[in-house]
């Protein structure tokens, strides 16, 4: 702590980490020293130094996050060289040496790699000096990054310097973002949000075990002893179908071409077997409300069953690996099934006793997020209304549903029907919004890349199989079209949503809570239960303040519906 204060570290102030145990770690500085420190537990140590100084701690990737989570520390200032790299030049999870050639314009196509002769260049044989990180041609060593730079503790404090050039390049290319100060703070909030996913990975979402095997057990039967029993179970499955149906050709109900042509022998004709189609044919045929029910219990069987929960469910908890970015939208993503566990599922969702959930779910926030974005005056005042969908109606004198199915699909450019009429009635009345969402798919039409409001570089791409077939290069570039207007929305909702999210984390702690579940747009936050109000008020301000440090246009309103449950399933809505 004397070495930092004496070289003028203090509360926010960049100091790069590099840790492994049990061996230590390497501090660094901008235009300063470093040093190696050796011990036997350097989360503990990094922890201290949070609370003495709170510095923006910069690390190249998930690798002390990992280490700060498995033992519990709570940092919150950060930089993370891999997540800005995404923010800065698209993608999902970049290599490391990838993101530094791309930094420093060197040829990613043929990067050195571990063969015989890089690990004698490292040797000293050829190749620079090998204790130095960089290589004489610019690339990082392969060395280096496959773990040789936790070899020591000097080691360390080198490779933790080397993350300061990387930062530095990267904040010169946040400066070229057209609104630079946001693209800074949006690199700074997604690194947060990484960090949180390295604890979401560690702490897992509490599930009652004994009623996921209930669950599991009414939808598909006992634990089956082997793979015979469990066939025999598919083949019982499959019969509560099958039996609605009269004498014909056999049917894999996991077939789509076979089920259509199960349900046209019932005289039921759809395009495709989508859930939400067949639906609306429940009456027409009892085979058609027993597909419905078979797929449930199938999933079930298949992805959310035994199996799935003696691989996940671990001490009570549901353990999966998360990551701040899908690559596309920059949407939060887990495995596990964690983002898409079935409504069946969630009543396993419990929280552990003495605690509660307090759960949030944002209100509409794509419309909402269009405004802030776009700054249409008139679509701002609507978000005034805790139901934005209503003074859009009455604005255009149609229903409420209408209203809220062309509102949605002038972001997902796929209005048809009578919504179509209210698309028109949109562009007469928010044609700013509108006016954003065109230029965006313009763009994507046009193959550009596109960009979030934060900065975020959504990448376009080129079918080099179209081969003069202008019909198919219509297509794609309307398909460009399409994802491009509702990524730049997608995107900075997804932006907005860690904003809150990292609030939430950092200002819950001192009440003992902790955020287990992102969900899109949904949080759930695990708390004591005799703090749950004081925790429901944290939730709700920290949502005003990600309004307010966010937004584009402070007069948006974002709303949330936030409640205290036991288990998931009792979350209206």
């Amino acid at each position: 702590m004397t070495w930092l204060r004496e070289h003028g570290v203090g509360p926010g102030d960049d100091l790069a980490v590099a840790a492994a145990a049990p061996t230590g770690l390497g501090l660094a500085i901008p235009a300063g020293p470093v040093m190696a420190l050796a011990c036997d537990d350097p989360a503990v140590l990094i922890g201290e130094i949070e609370v003495a100084i709170a510095p923006r701690w910069i690390w190249w990737d998930r690798t002390v996050p990992d280490l700060l989570a498995a033992h519990d520390v709570m940092v919150n200032r950060c930089w993370d060289v891999t997540t800005a790299h995404r923010l800065l030049d698209g993608g999902w999870r970049t290599p490391l040496a990838v993101a530094w050639a791309w930094l420093h314009d060197l040829p990613t196509d043929s990067l050195p790699t571990m063969g015989q002769l890089d690990l004698l260049a490292d040797r000293g044989d050829e190749g620079g000096d090998p204790e130095d990180p960089v290589r004489p041609d610019g690339h990082l060593r392969p060395e280096w990054i496959s773990g040789g730079w936790a070899a020591g503790t000097g080691r360390m404090a080198t490779w933790a310097a080397v993350s300061l050039r990387a930062v530095e390049r990267q904040r010169a290319l946040l400066d070229r973002r057209p609104d630079p100060a946001r693209a800074h703070s949006t690199a700074r909030s997604e690194s947060a949000a990484e960090l949180l996913c390295a604890e979401l990975s560690v702490a897992g979402l509490p599930i009652d075990t004994d009623e996921a095997l209930r669950i599991i057990g009414d939808a598909v039967g006992p634990r089956p002893a082997d793979e015979a029993q469990a066939e025999i179970d598919r083949r019982r499955r499959d019969a509560t179908v099958l039996g609605h149906l009269g004498p014909g050709p056999p049917v894999d109900l996991r077939n789509p071409s076979d089920v259509k042509a199960m349900l046209r022998r019932v005289a039921v004709d759809v395009p495709d077997t989508r859930a939400w189609r067949l639906e609306r044919h429940r009456g027409d045929h009892p085979v058609v409300e027993a597909l419905l029910h078979w797929r449930k219990a199938e999933r079930i069987a298949t992805t959310y069953g035994y199996r799935w929960l003696d691989e996940h469910v671990r001490d009570g908890r549901l353990r999966g690996e998360w990551s701040g970015s899908d690559g596309a939208a920059g949407r939060m993503t887990a495995s596990a099934g964690l983002h898409n566990l079935p409504a069946e599922m969630r009543p396993a969702v419990a929280a552990e006793p003495g605690h509660v959930f307090v759960r949030a779910d944002l209100g509409q926030i794509e419309p909402r997020v269009l405004a802030a974005v776009s700054g249409d005056e008139s679509l701002i005042a609507a978000t005034a209304s805790a139901d934005l969908y209503r003074p859009v109606a009455d604005r255009l004198r149609v229903e409420r549903d209408v209203a809220k199915v062309a509102v949605l699909g002038a972001m997902y450019g796929s209005t048809t029907g009578e919504s179509a009429h209210a698309l028109r009635g949109l562009e007469r009345n928010y044609p700013v919004a509108m006016g954003f969402l065109e230029r965006a798919a313009e763009a994507g039409r046009a193959g550009d890349d596109v960009y979030t409001v934060g900065g975020r570089r959504v990448r376009m791409w080129v079918d080099d199989s179209i081969d003069g077939d202008i019909d198919r290069a219509r297509r794609v570039a309307a398909s460009r079209g399409r994802y491009a207007r509702n990524a730049t929305i997608q995107g900075a909702a997804a932006e907005f949503f860690k904003v809150w999210a990292i609030l939430v984390r950092a200002r819950g702690a001192e009440h003992g809570a902790r955020v287990v579940l992102c969900l899109h747009d949904e949080l759930l936050v695990h708390a004591p239960a005799d703090a749950a109000e004081r925790v429901t008020g944290v939730v709700s301000d920290a949502l005003a303040e990600a309004a307010h440090r966010w937004s584009p246009h402070p007069d948006v309103r974002f709303v949330a519906d936030v409640s205290v449950i036991e288990r998931w399933s009792d979350a209206k809505g």
